[in-house]
């Protein structure tokens, strides 16, 4: 038996609840906190969809650390399972966060190819190799999971920090060889929201459940930055 202590949220207190599982080789945290929900609270409340690591729904804080709850094996966790919601974000309920900033900063940062000759009526191929590719790969990994933003001390300060995860994905398509949009983003990522913001902590790579790295894409986007801006001077 695993003791599970989760952080609740009614909307209105915040409490610790524990329940006792019947833990088993295999078990993911996020098959235990069902097995709750089956078995001894209707009301628990959590995201997931996948259970394969691929959507970053189930994100949350187990043992102090972001972590995906169905990838989490419980007896690798210890006798006691802690879980709680992420850091950084506005608790809906339970184990359930408010993602729709992190999304609108995600947004911001035209997360998308920008192309000048775009024609939808006779498209065309951009033809890439696999070096061109490689530049960039890694960073296309990212699942917003949230789990980056969540231990960023930057995002925890300013609210209206882009965050790592978004920053990656502005380096990720500024990295591009087929995009034209780069001008556009740098000047999105070197606002006082920006890069510039980062404090170099790295924890955002250190729990980025995919590998992605998101400090090593936000300090190669400030150097770019910096290049950009240190033209448009030269220029002037």
């Amino acid at each position: 038996m695993v003791k599970f202590r989760i952080r609740r949220y009614d909307g209105k207190k915040s409490y610790w609840q524990s329940f006792e599982v019947p833990a088993r080789r295999g078990m993911t945290v996020l098959e235990a906190l069902y097995y709750i929900k089956e078995n001894y609270d209707s009301s628990l409340a959590f995201r997931a969809s996948c259970r394969m690591g691929i959507c970053g729904s189930c994100a949350m804080k187990i043992n102090d650390k972001p972590r995906l709850a169905c990838e989490t094996q419980v007896l690798t966790l210890g006798n006691t399972v802690k879980v709680e919601p992420l850091d950084n974000f506005k608790v809906i309920k339970d184990l359930i966060t408010e993602f729709d900033g992190f999304f609108e900063k995600h947004k911001a940062v035209k997360p998308y190819l920008i192309r000048k000759d775009d024609n939808y009526a006779e498209p065309k191929e951009l033809l890439q190799s696999p070096e061109e590719l490689n530049e960039y790969y890694i960073f296309t990994l990212c699942i917003k999971c949230g789990a980056c933003y969540s231990v960023c001390p930057a995002a925890a300060t300013l609210d209206e920090c882009l965050g790592p995860a978004a920053m990656t994905a502005a380096y990720r398509f500024c990295a591009d060889s087929r995009d034209e949009g780069q001008k556009e983003r740098y000047e999105i990522a070197s606002s006082s929201n920006g890069v510039w913001r980062c404090h170099l902590a790295m924890e955002c790579s250190e729990v980025c459940p995919k590998n992605v790295e998101p400090a090593k894409a936000v300090q190669l986007l400030r150097r770019k930055t910096a290049f950009s801006i240190l033209k448009s001077l030269l220029r002037w």
